[in-house]
């Protein structure tokens, strides 16, 4: 078994990317058979990329924490690829229904929902440990979907919402995509407590 394949299997990858697929299917299934013809609404979106993100977050962390921070392996490169392969599974989860009548777009939203909800909850892995990183990613979202946000205070409070092209949702998008990514490519997750091992 070669590294890369142990790497996967200890983060419960093909587990995560079977849940994700099964995730966007049934959140198609569900605005499709609700009546949504065209694209879906953009609240409907973000919760849909939410539950995506959110369910790939088991793998951000491995069983051994020590190990996540041993220099034996390119810990940084790793990161790198683990994220990039998590937004690459989001977004061709959410690219396949384009090709159906109702979809999950405009794909630039997509993208930078997914993007930065995903920023948001490596940056929460290091802080607050793989076990919660999606706590604030969840209560985010909750809140722009049900408050939608006006002004440029309000649309950048409910970036994951916004139209595409609106330009404080792409910038806060952005921050928190590379400040996010950043942190856990550089230190990881946080590493857990004794009683979080139980």
């Amino acid at each position: 078994m070669t590294g890369l394949t142990l790497y996967v299997r200890s983060r419960r990858g093909p587990a995560a990317l079977g849940a994700a697929l099964a995730g966007a299917a049934g959140a198609w299934l569900l605005a499709a058979v609700s009546g949504e013809k065209g694209q879906v609404t953009g609240a409907v979106l973000a919760l849909t990329v939410l539950a995506l993100v959110a369910v790939l977050t088991t793998t951000l962390g491995g069983p051994d924490d020590a190990l996540d921070r041993t220099a034996a392996r390119p810990w940084v490169w790793l990161r790198v690829a683990h994220l990039a392969a998590a937004l690459s599974g989001v977004l061709v989860f959410l690219a396949a229904t384009l090709l159906t009548e109702t979809r999950f777009g405009p794909f630039v939203c997509a993208v930078r929902d997914t993007a930065g909800l995903l920023g948001l909850t490596a940056g929460g892995a290091v802080v607050l440990g793989t076990a919660r990183s999606w706590f604030l990613p969840l209560g985010w979202t909750l809140g722009a979907a049900a408050f939608p946000g006006t002004g440029p205070v309000g649309e950048a409070l409910t970036w994951q919402t916004q139209a595409p092209g609106n330009r404080p949702a792409a910038v806060v998008a952005a921050v928190l995509t590379v400040v996010g990514i950043a942190a856990y490519v550089s230190r990881g997750p946080r590493a857990r407590r004794s009683s979080e091992n139980v």
